[in-house]
């Protein structure tokens, strides 16, 4: 098996450059690394098909090095716009908003209430986007968004 894969360079380096791409595929696209690496094996497979490179380990091992870097360095910017540079915002939909209920204590940005909900202690805080910077204790609020143990309301017009 060994003399052939040094007989066979050439098909080696595609078949490595093949199963390294479908690595990174298998893998989500996550390392990066095995796309990289994976090309630079093809080029290097390719150059020693139509004859540029010759057959050897040293010649072999040196592209795929060097190639991969190249393709790293013409890709790595336009991959990266890929990916999008705004942070999606948090999804803080929910059965719950909508609810409403009347406040038991006053509610400021600095003073949060609490609630009761189905059997769960809930934390009240007034909503930044609200526009109000204080709510009464007895005024009817309704929730604008859910995280985790929090209900953020805004006062019911």
């Amino acid at each position: 098996m060994l003399d052939y894969i040094v007989n066979h360079q050439t098909e080696f380096w595609l078949v490595v450059g093949v199963a390294l791409l479908a690595l990174e595929v298998l893998l989500g696209f996550a390392a990066g690394v095995f796309l990289f690496a994976g090309l630079g094996a093809l080029i290097t497979g390719v150059l020693m098909l139509v004859g540029v490179l010759p057959e050897t380990w040293i010649a072999g091992i040196s592209m795929t090095g060097i190639s991969a870097a190249v393709v790293t360095a013409i890709l790595w910017q336009p991959l990266k716009k890929l990916q999008g540079k705004a942070v999606a915002e948090k999804d803080n939909s929910s059965d719950l908003v909508g609810y409403e209920f009347v406040l038991a204590t006053d509610l400021s940005p600095l003073v949060p209430g609490q609630i009761q909900y189905s059997g769960v202690s809930w934390k009240v805080v007034l909503d930044p986007r609200s526009g109000v910077q204080q709510i009464s204790a007895g005024q009817t609020v309704t929730v604008s968004s859910v995280e985790v143990g929090v209900f953020k309301v805004k006062p019911l017009v």
